[in-house]
């Protein structure tokens, strides 16, 4: 994984609360176990009709989000089932921080996990952002180091994240990279079995 440190980008204002991982990623894709190729079909049920068609209604399919790197969510994101395929296809489809009110607590591990930076702001933060974010095509940039969210009119929030999540994060590192550190140790001690 890449370390992350700094993200800025285009903004994307999802105003829905208890956004389910059934509804991130629909069951009937979940037909793989590598990370690729999920995010055509991210928001699937809202992004298309029964025809396969984008649907104007979903902001998702409107040019001025376009590239968005960060995504803006109601309360209780990622609920419901223990997926991993949700941050897998939100990801693969290019977001790389997802700020809500709350997550799931599931999801909100499976995000860190997988090198995606879950922020938890405020109810009224939030809905500061999405309301900028639907008024024009609107960037932020995440500074992990600072724990900071800042956009060019001079807000800034801070966010809390717990520091062992935050070194995995800014190193790139994952759990198995974790283990690989003390790979040396590891030999010592098979060799020593092993006599």
């Amino acid at each position: 994984m890449n370390g992350i440190q700094q993200i800025a980008g285009r903004v994307l204002p999802l105003e829905r609360n208890h956004v389910d991982t059934d509804q991130i990623i629909p069951k009937q894709f979940l037909k793989k176990i590598d990370r690729q190729g999920f995010g055509k079909y991210l928001f699937y049920h809202w992004r298309f009709d029964d025809d396969g068609l984008p649907r104007k209604d979903f902001p998702l399919n409107e040019p001025q989000y376009d590239q968005a790197v960060i995504l803006i969510g109601g309360e209780n994101f990622g609920c419901g089932s223990s997926r991993e395929h949700a941050p897998w296809a939100l990801q693969d489809f290019g977001f790389q921080v997802i700020i809500a009110p709350s997550f799931a607590d599931i999801f909100y591990n499976n995000c860190l996990k997988n090198g995606m930076l879950p922020i938890q702001l405020s109810k009224e933060k939030v809905e500061q952002l999405q309301k900028k974010a639907q008024q024009k095509p609107y960037e932020l940039k995440v500074n992990l180091e600072q724990q900071a969210v800042q956009d060019e009119d001079g807000l800034v929030a801070t966010f809390d994240i717990d520091p062992y999540w935050k070194q995995m994060l800014l190193n790139g590192w994952d759990e198995i990279s974790i283990t690989l550190t003390y790979e040396e140790q590891i030999a010592q001690y098979e060799k020593m079995r092993q006599e």
